[in-house]
């Protein structure tokens, strides 16, 4: 008599008189996604293996992000200075272009005077007899008949300093000439420096000395 039919998909095994016996039982069970015990321990060695991958990968950006900002901090510094020192010689010709307009607007000589003692370096543009203002740490100075019209203090412990080969500059009301001529130095802290060139027709020439700025031509 034969015996219960296999399962579909099972490996029937013969009989020793050539019939055909029930399929061994499979020791294979699948694993429960429900069952914590053998769920949870693949969960938490996956766990591990990502954390482990995390630290790595942290490490590894922590050492790039280190080269890097090593490589990057000199240019930086560099660029900082450049733009203090090319800020500051701006602010000059801006400076001049306005006493210049409004010498010829009011029809009065109006003057620059440069300065510098221990605590840094200055210019102040005004009106009134050539010495009736002075420039200094706390703004400008100035006495009877002197009114100040533009202050710039530059501080000795500052990125960068103002200077003059000359006193003082007189701006004509008439035709808006300048006397006399001069060149006026913006140097950084490194020695890198932009002049500003005053021509007899008030017209302002910038340049920069070795080692030459780029984008300045050379003095």
């Amino acid at each position: 008599m034969a015996g219960p039919a296999a399962p579909p998909g099972s490996i029937p095994r013969r009989t020793r008189r050539g019939g055909t016996a029930a399929p061994a039982p499979s020791s294979y069970r699948a694993p429960d996604p429900m069952d914590r015990e053998t769920a949870m321990p693949a969960l938490a060695d996956t766990s591990r293996r990502r954390a482990g991958l995390t630290l790595t990968e942290t490490l590894i950006a922590l050492s790039i992000g280190a080269v890097l900002l090593g490589a990057v901090l000199p240019d930086l510094s560099d660029s900082l200075r450049r733009r203090h020192v090319e800020g500051a010689a701006t602010q000059f010709e801006t400076d001049f272009a306005y006493a210049r307009g409004a010498a010829v607007a009011t029809q009065q000589p109006l003057r620059l005077r440069f300065g510098g003692d221990a605590s840094g370096s200055c210019y102040v543009v005004f009106a009134g007899d050539p010495a009736a203002c002075s420039c200094s740490v706390a703004g400008a100075v100035c006495g009877a008949g002197g009114r100040p019209l533009r202050h710039v203090h530059l501080p000795a412990d500052g990125s960068v300093s103002v200077r003059a080969n000359v006193g003082a500059m007189t701006l004509d009301p008439l035709h808006g000439t300048v006397s006399p001529t001069g060149t006026v130095r913006f140097t950084a802290r490194d020695g890198r420096a932009v002049h500003q060139v005053v021509n007899l027709m008030g017209r302002v020439r910038s340049c920069s000395p070795a080692p030459v700025l780029s984008g300045h031509a050379p003095c």
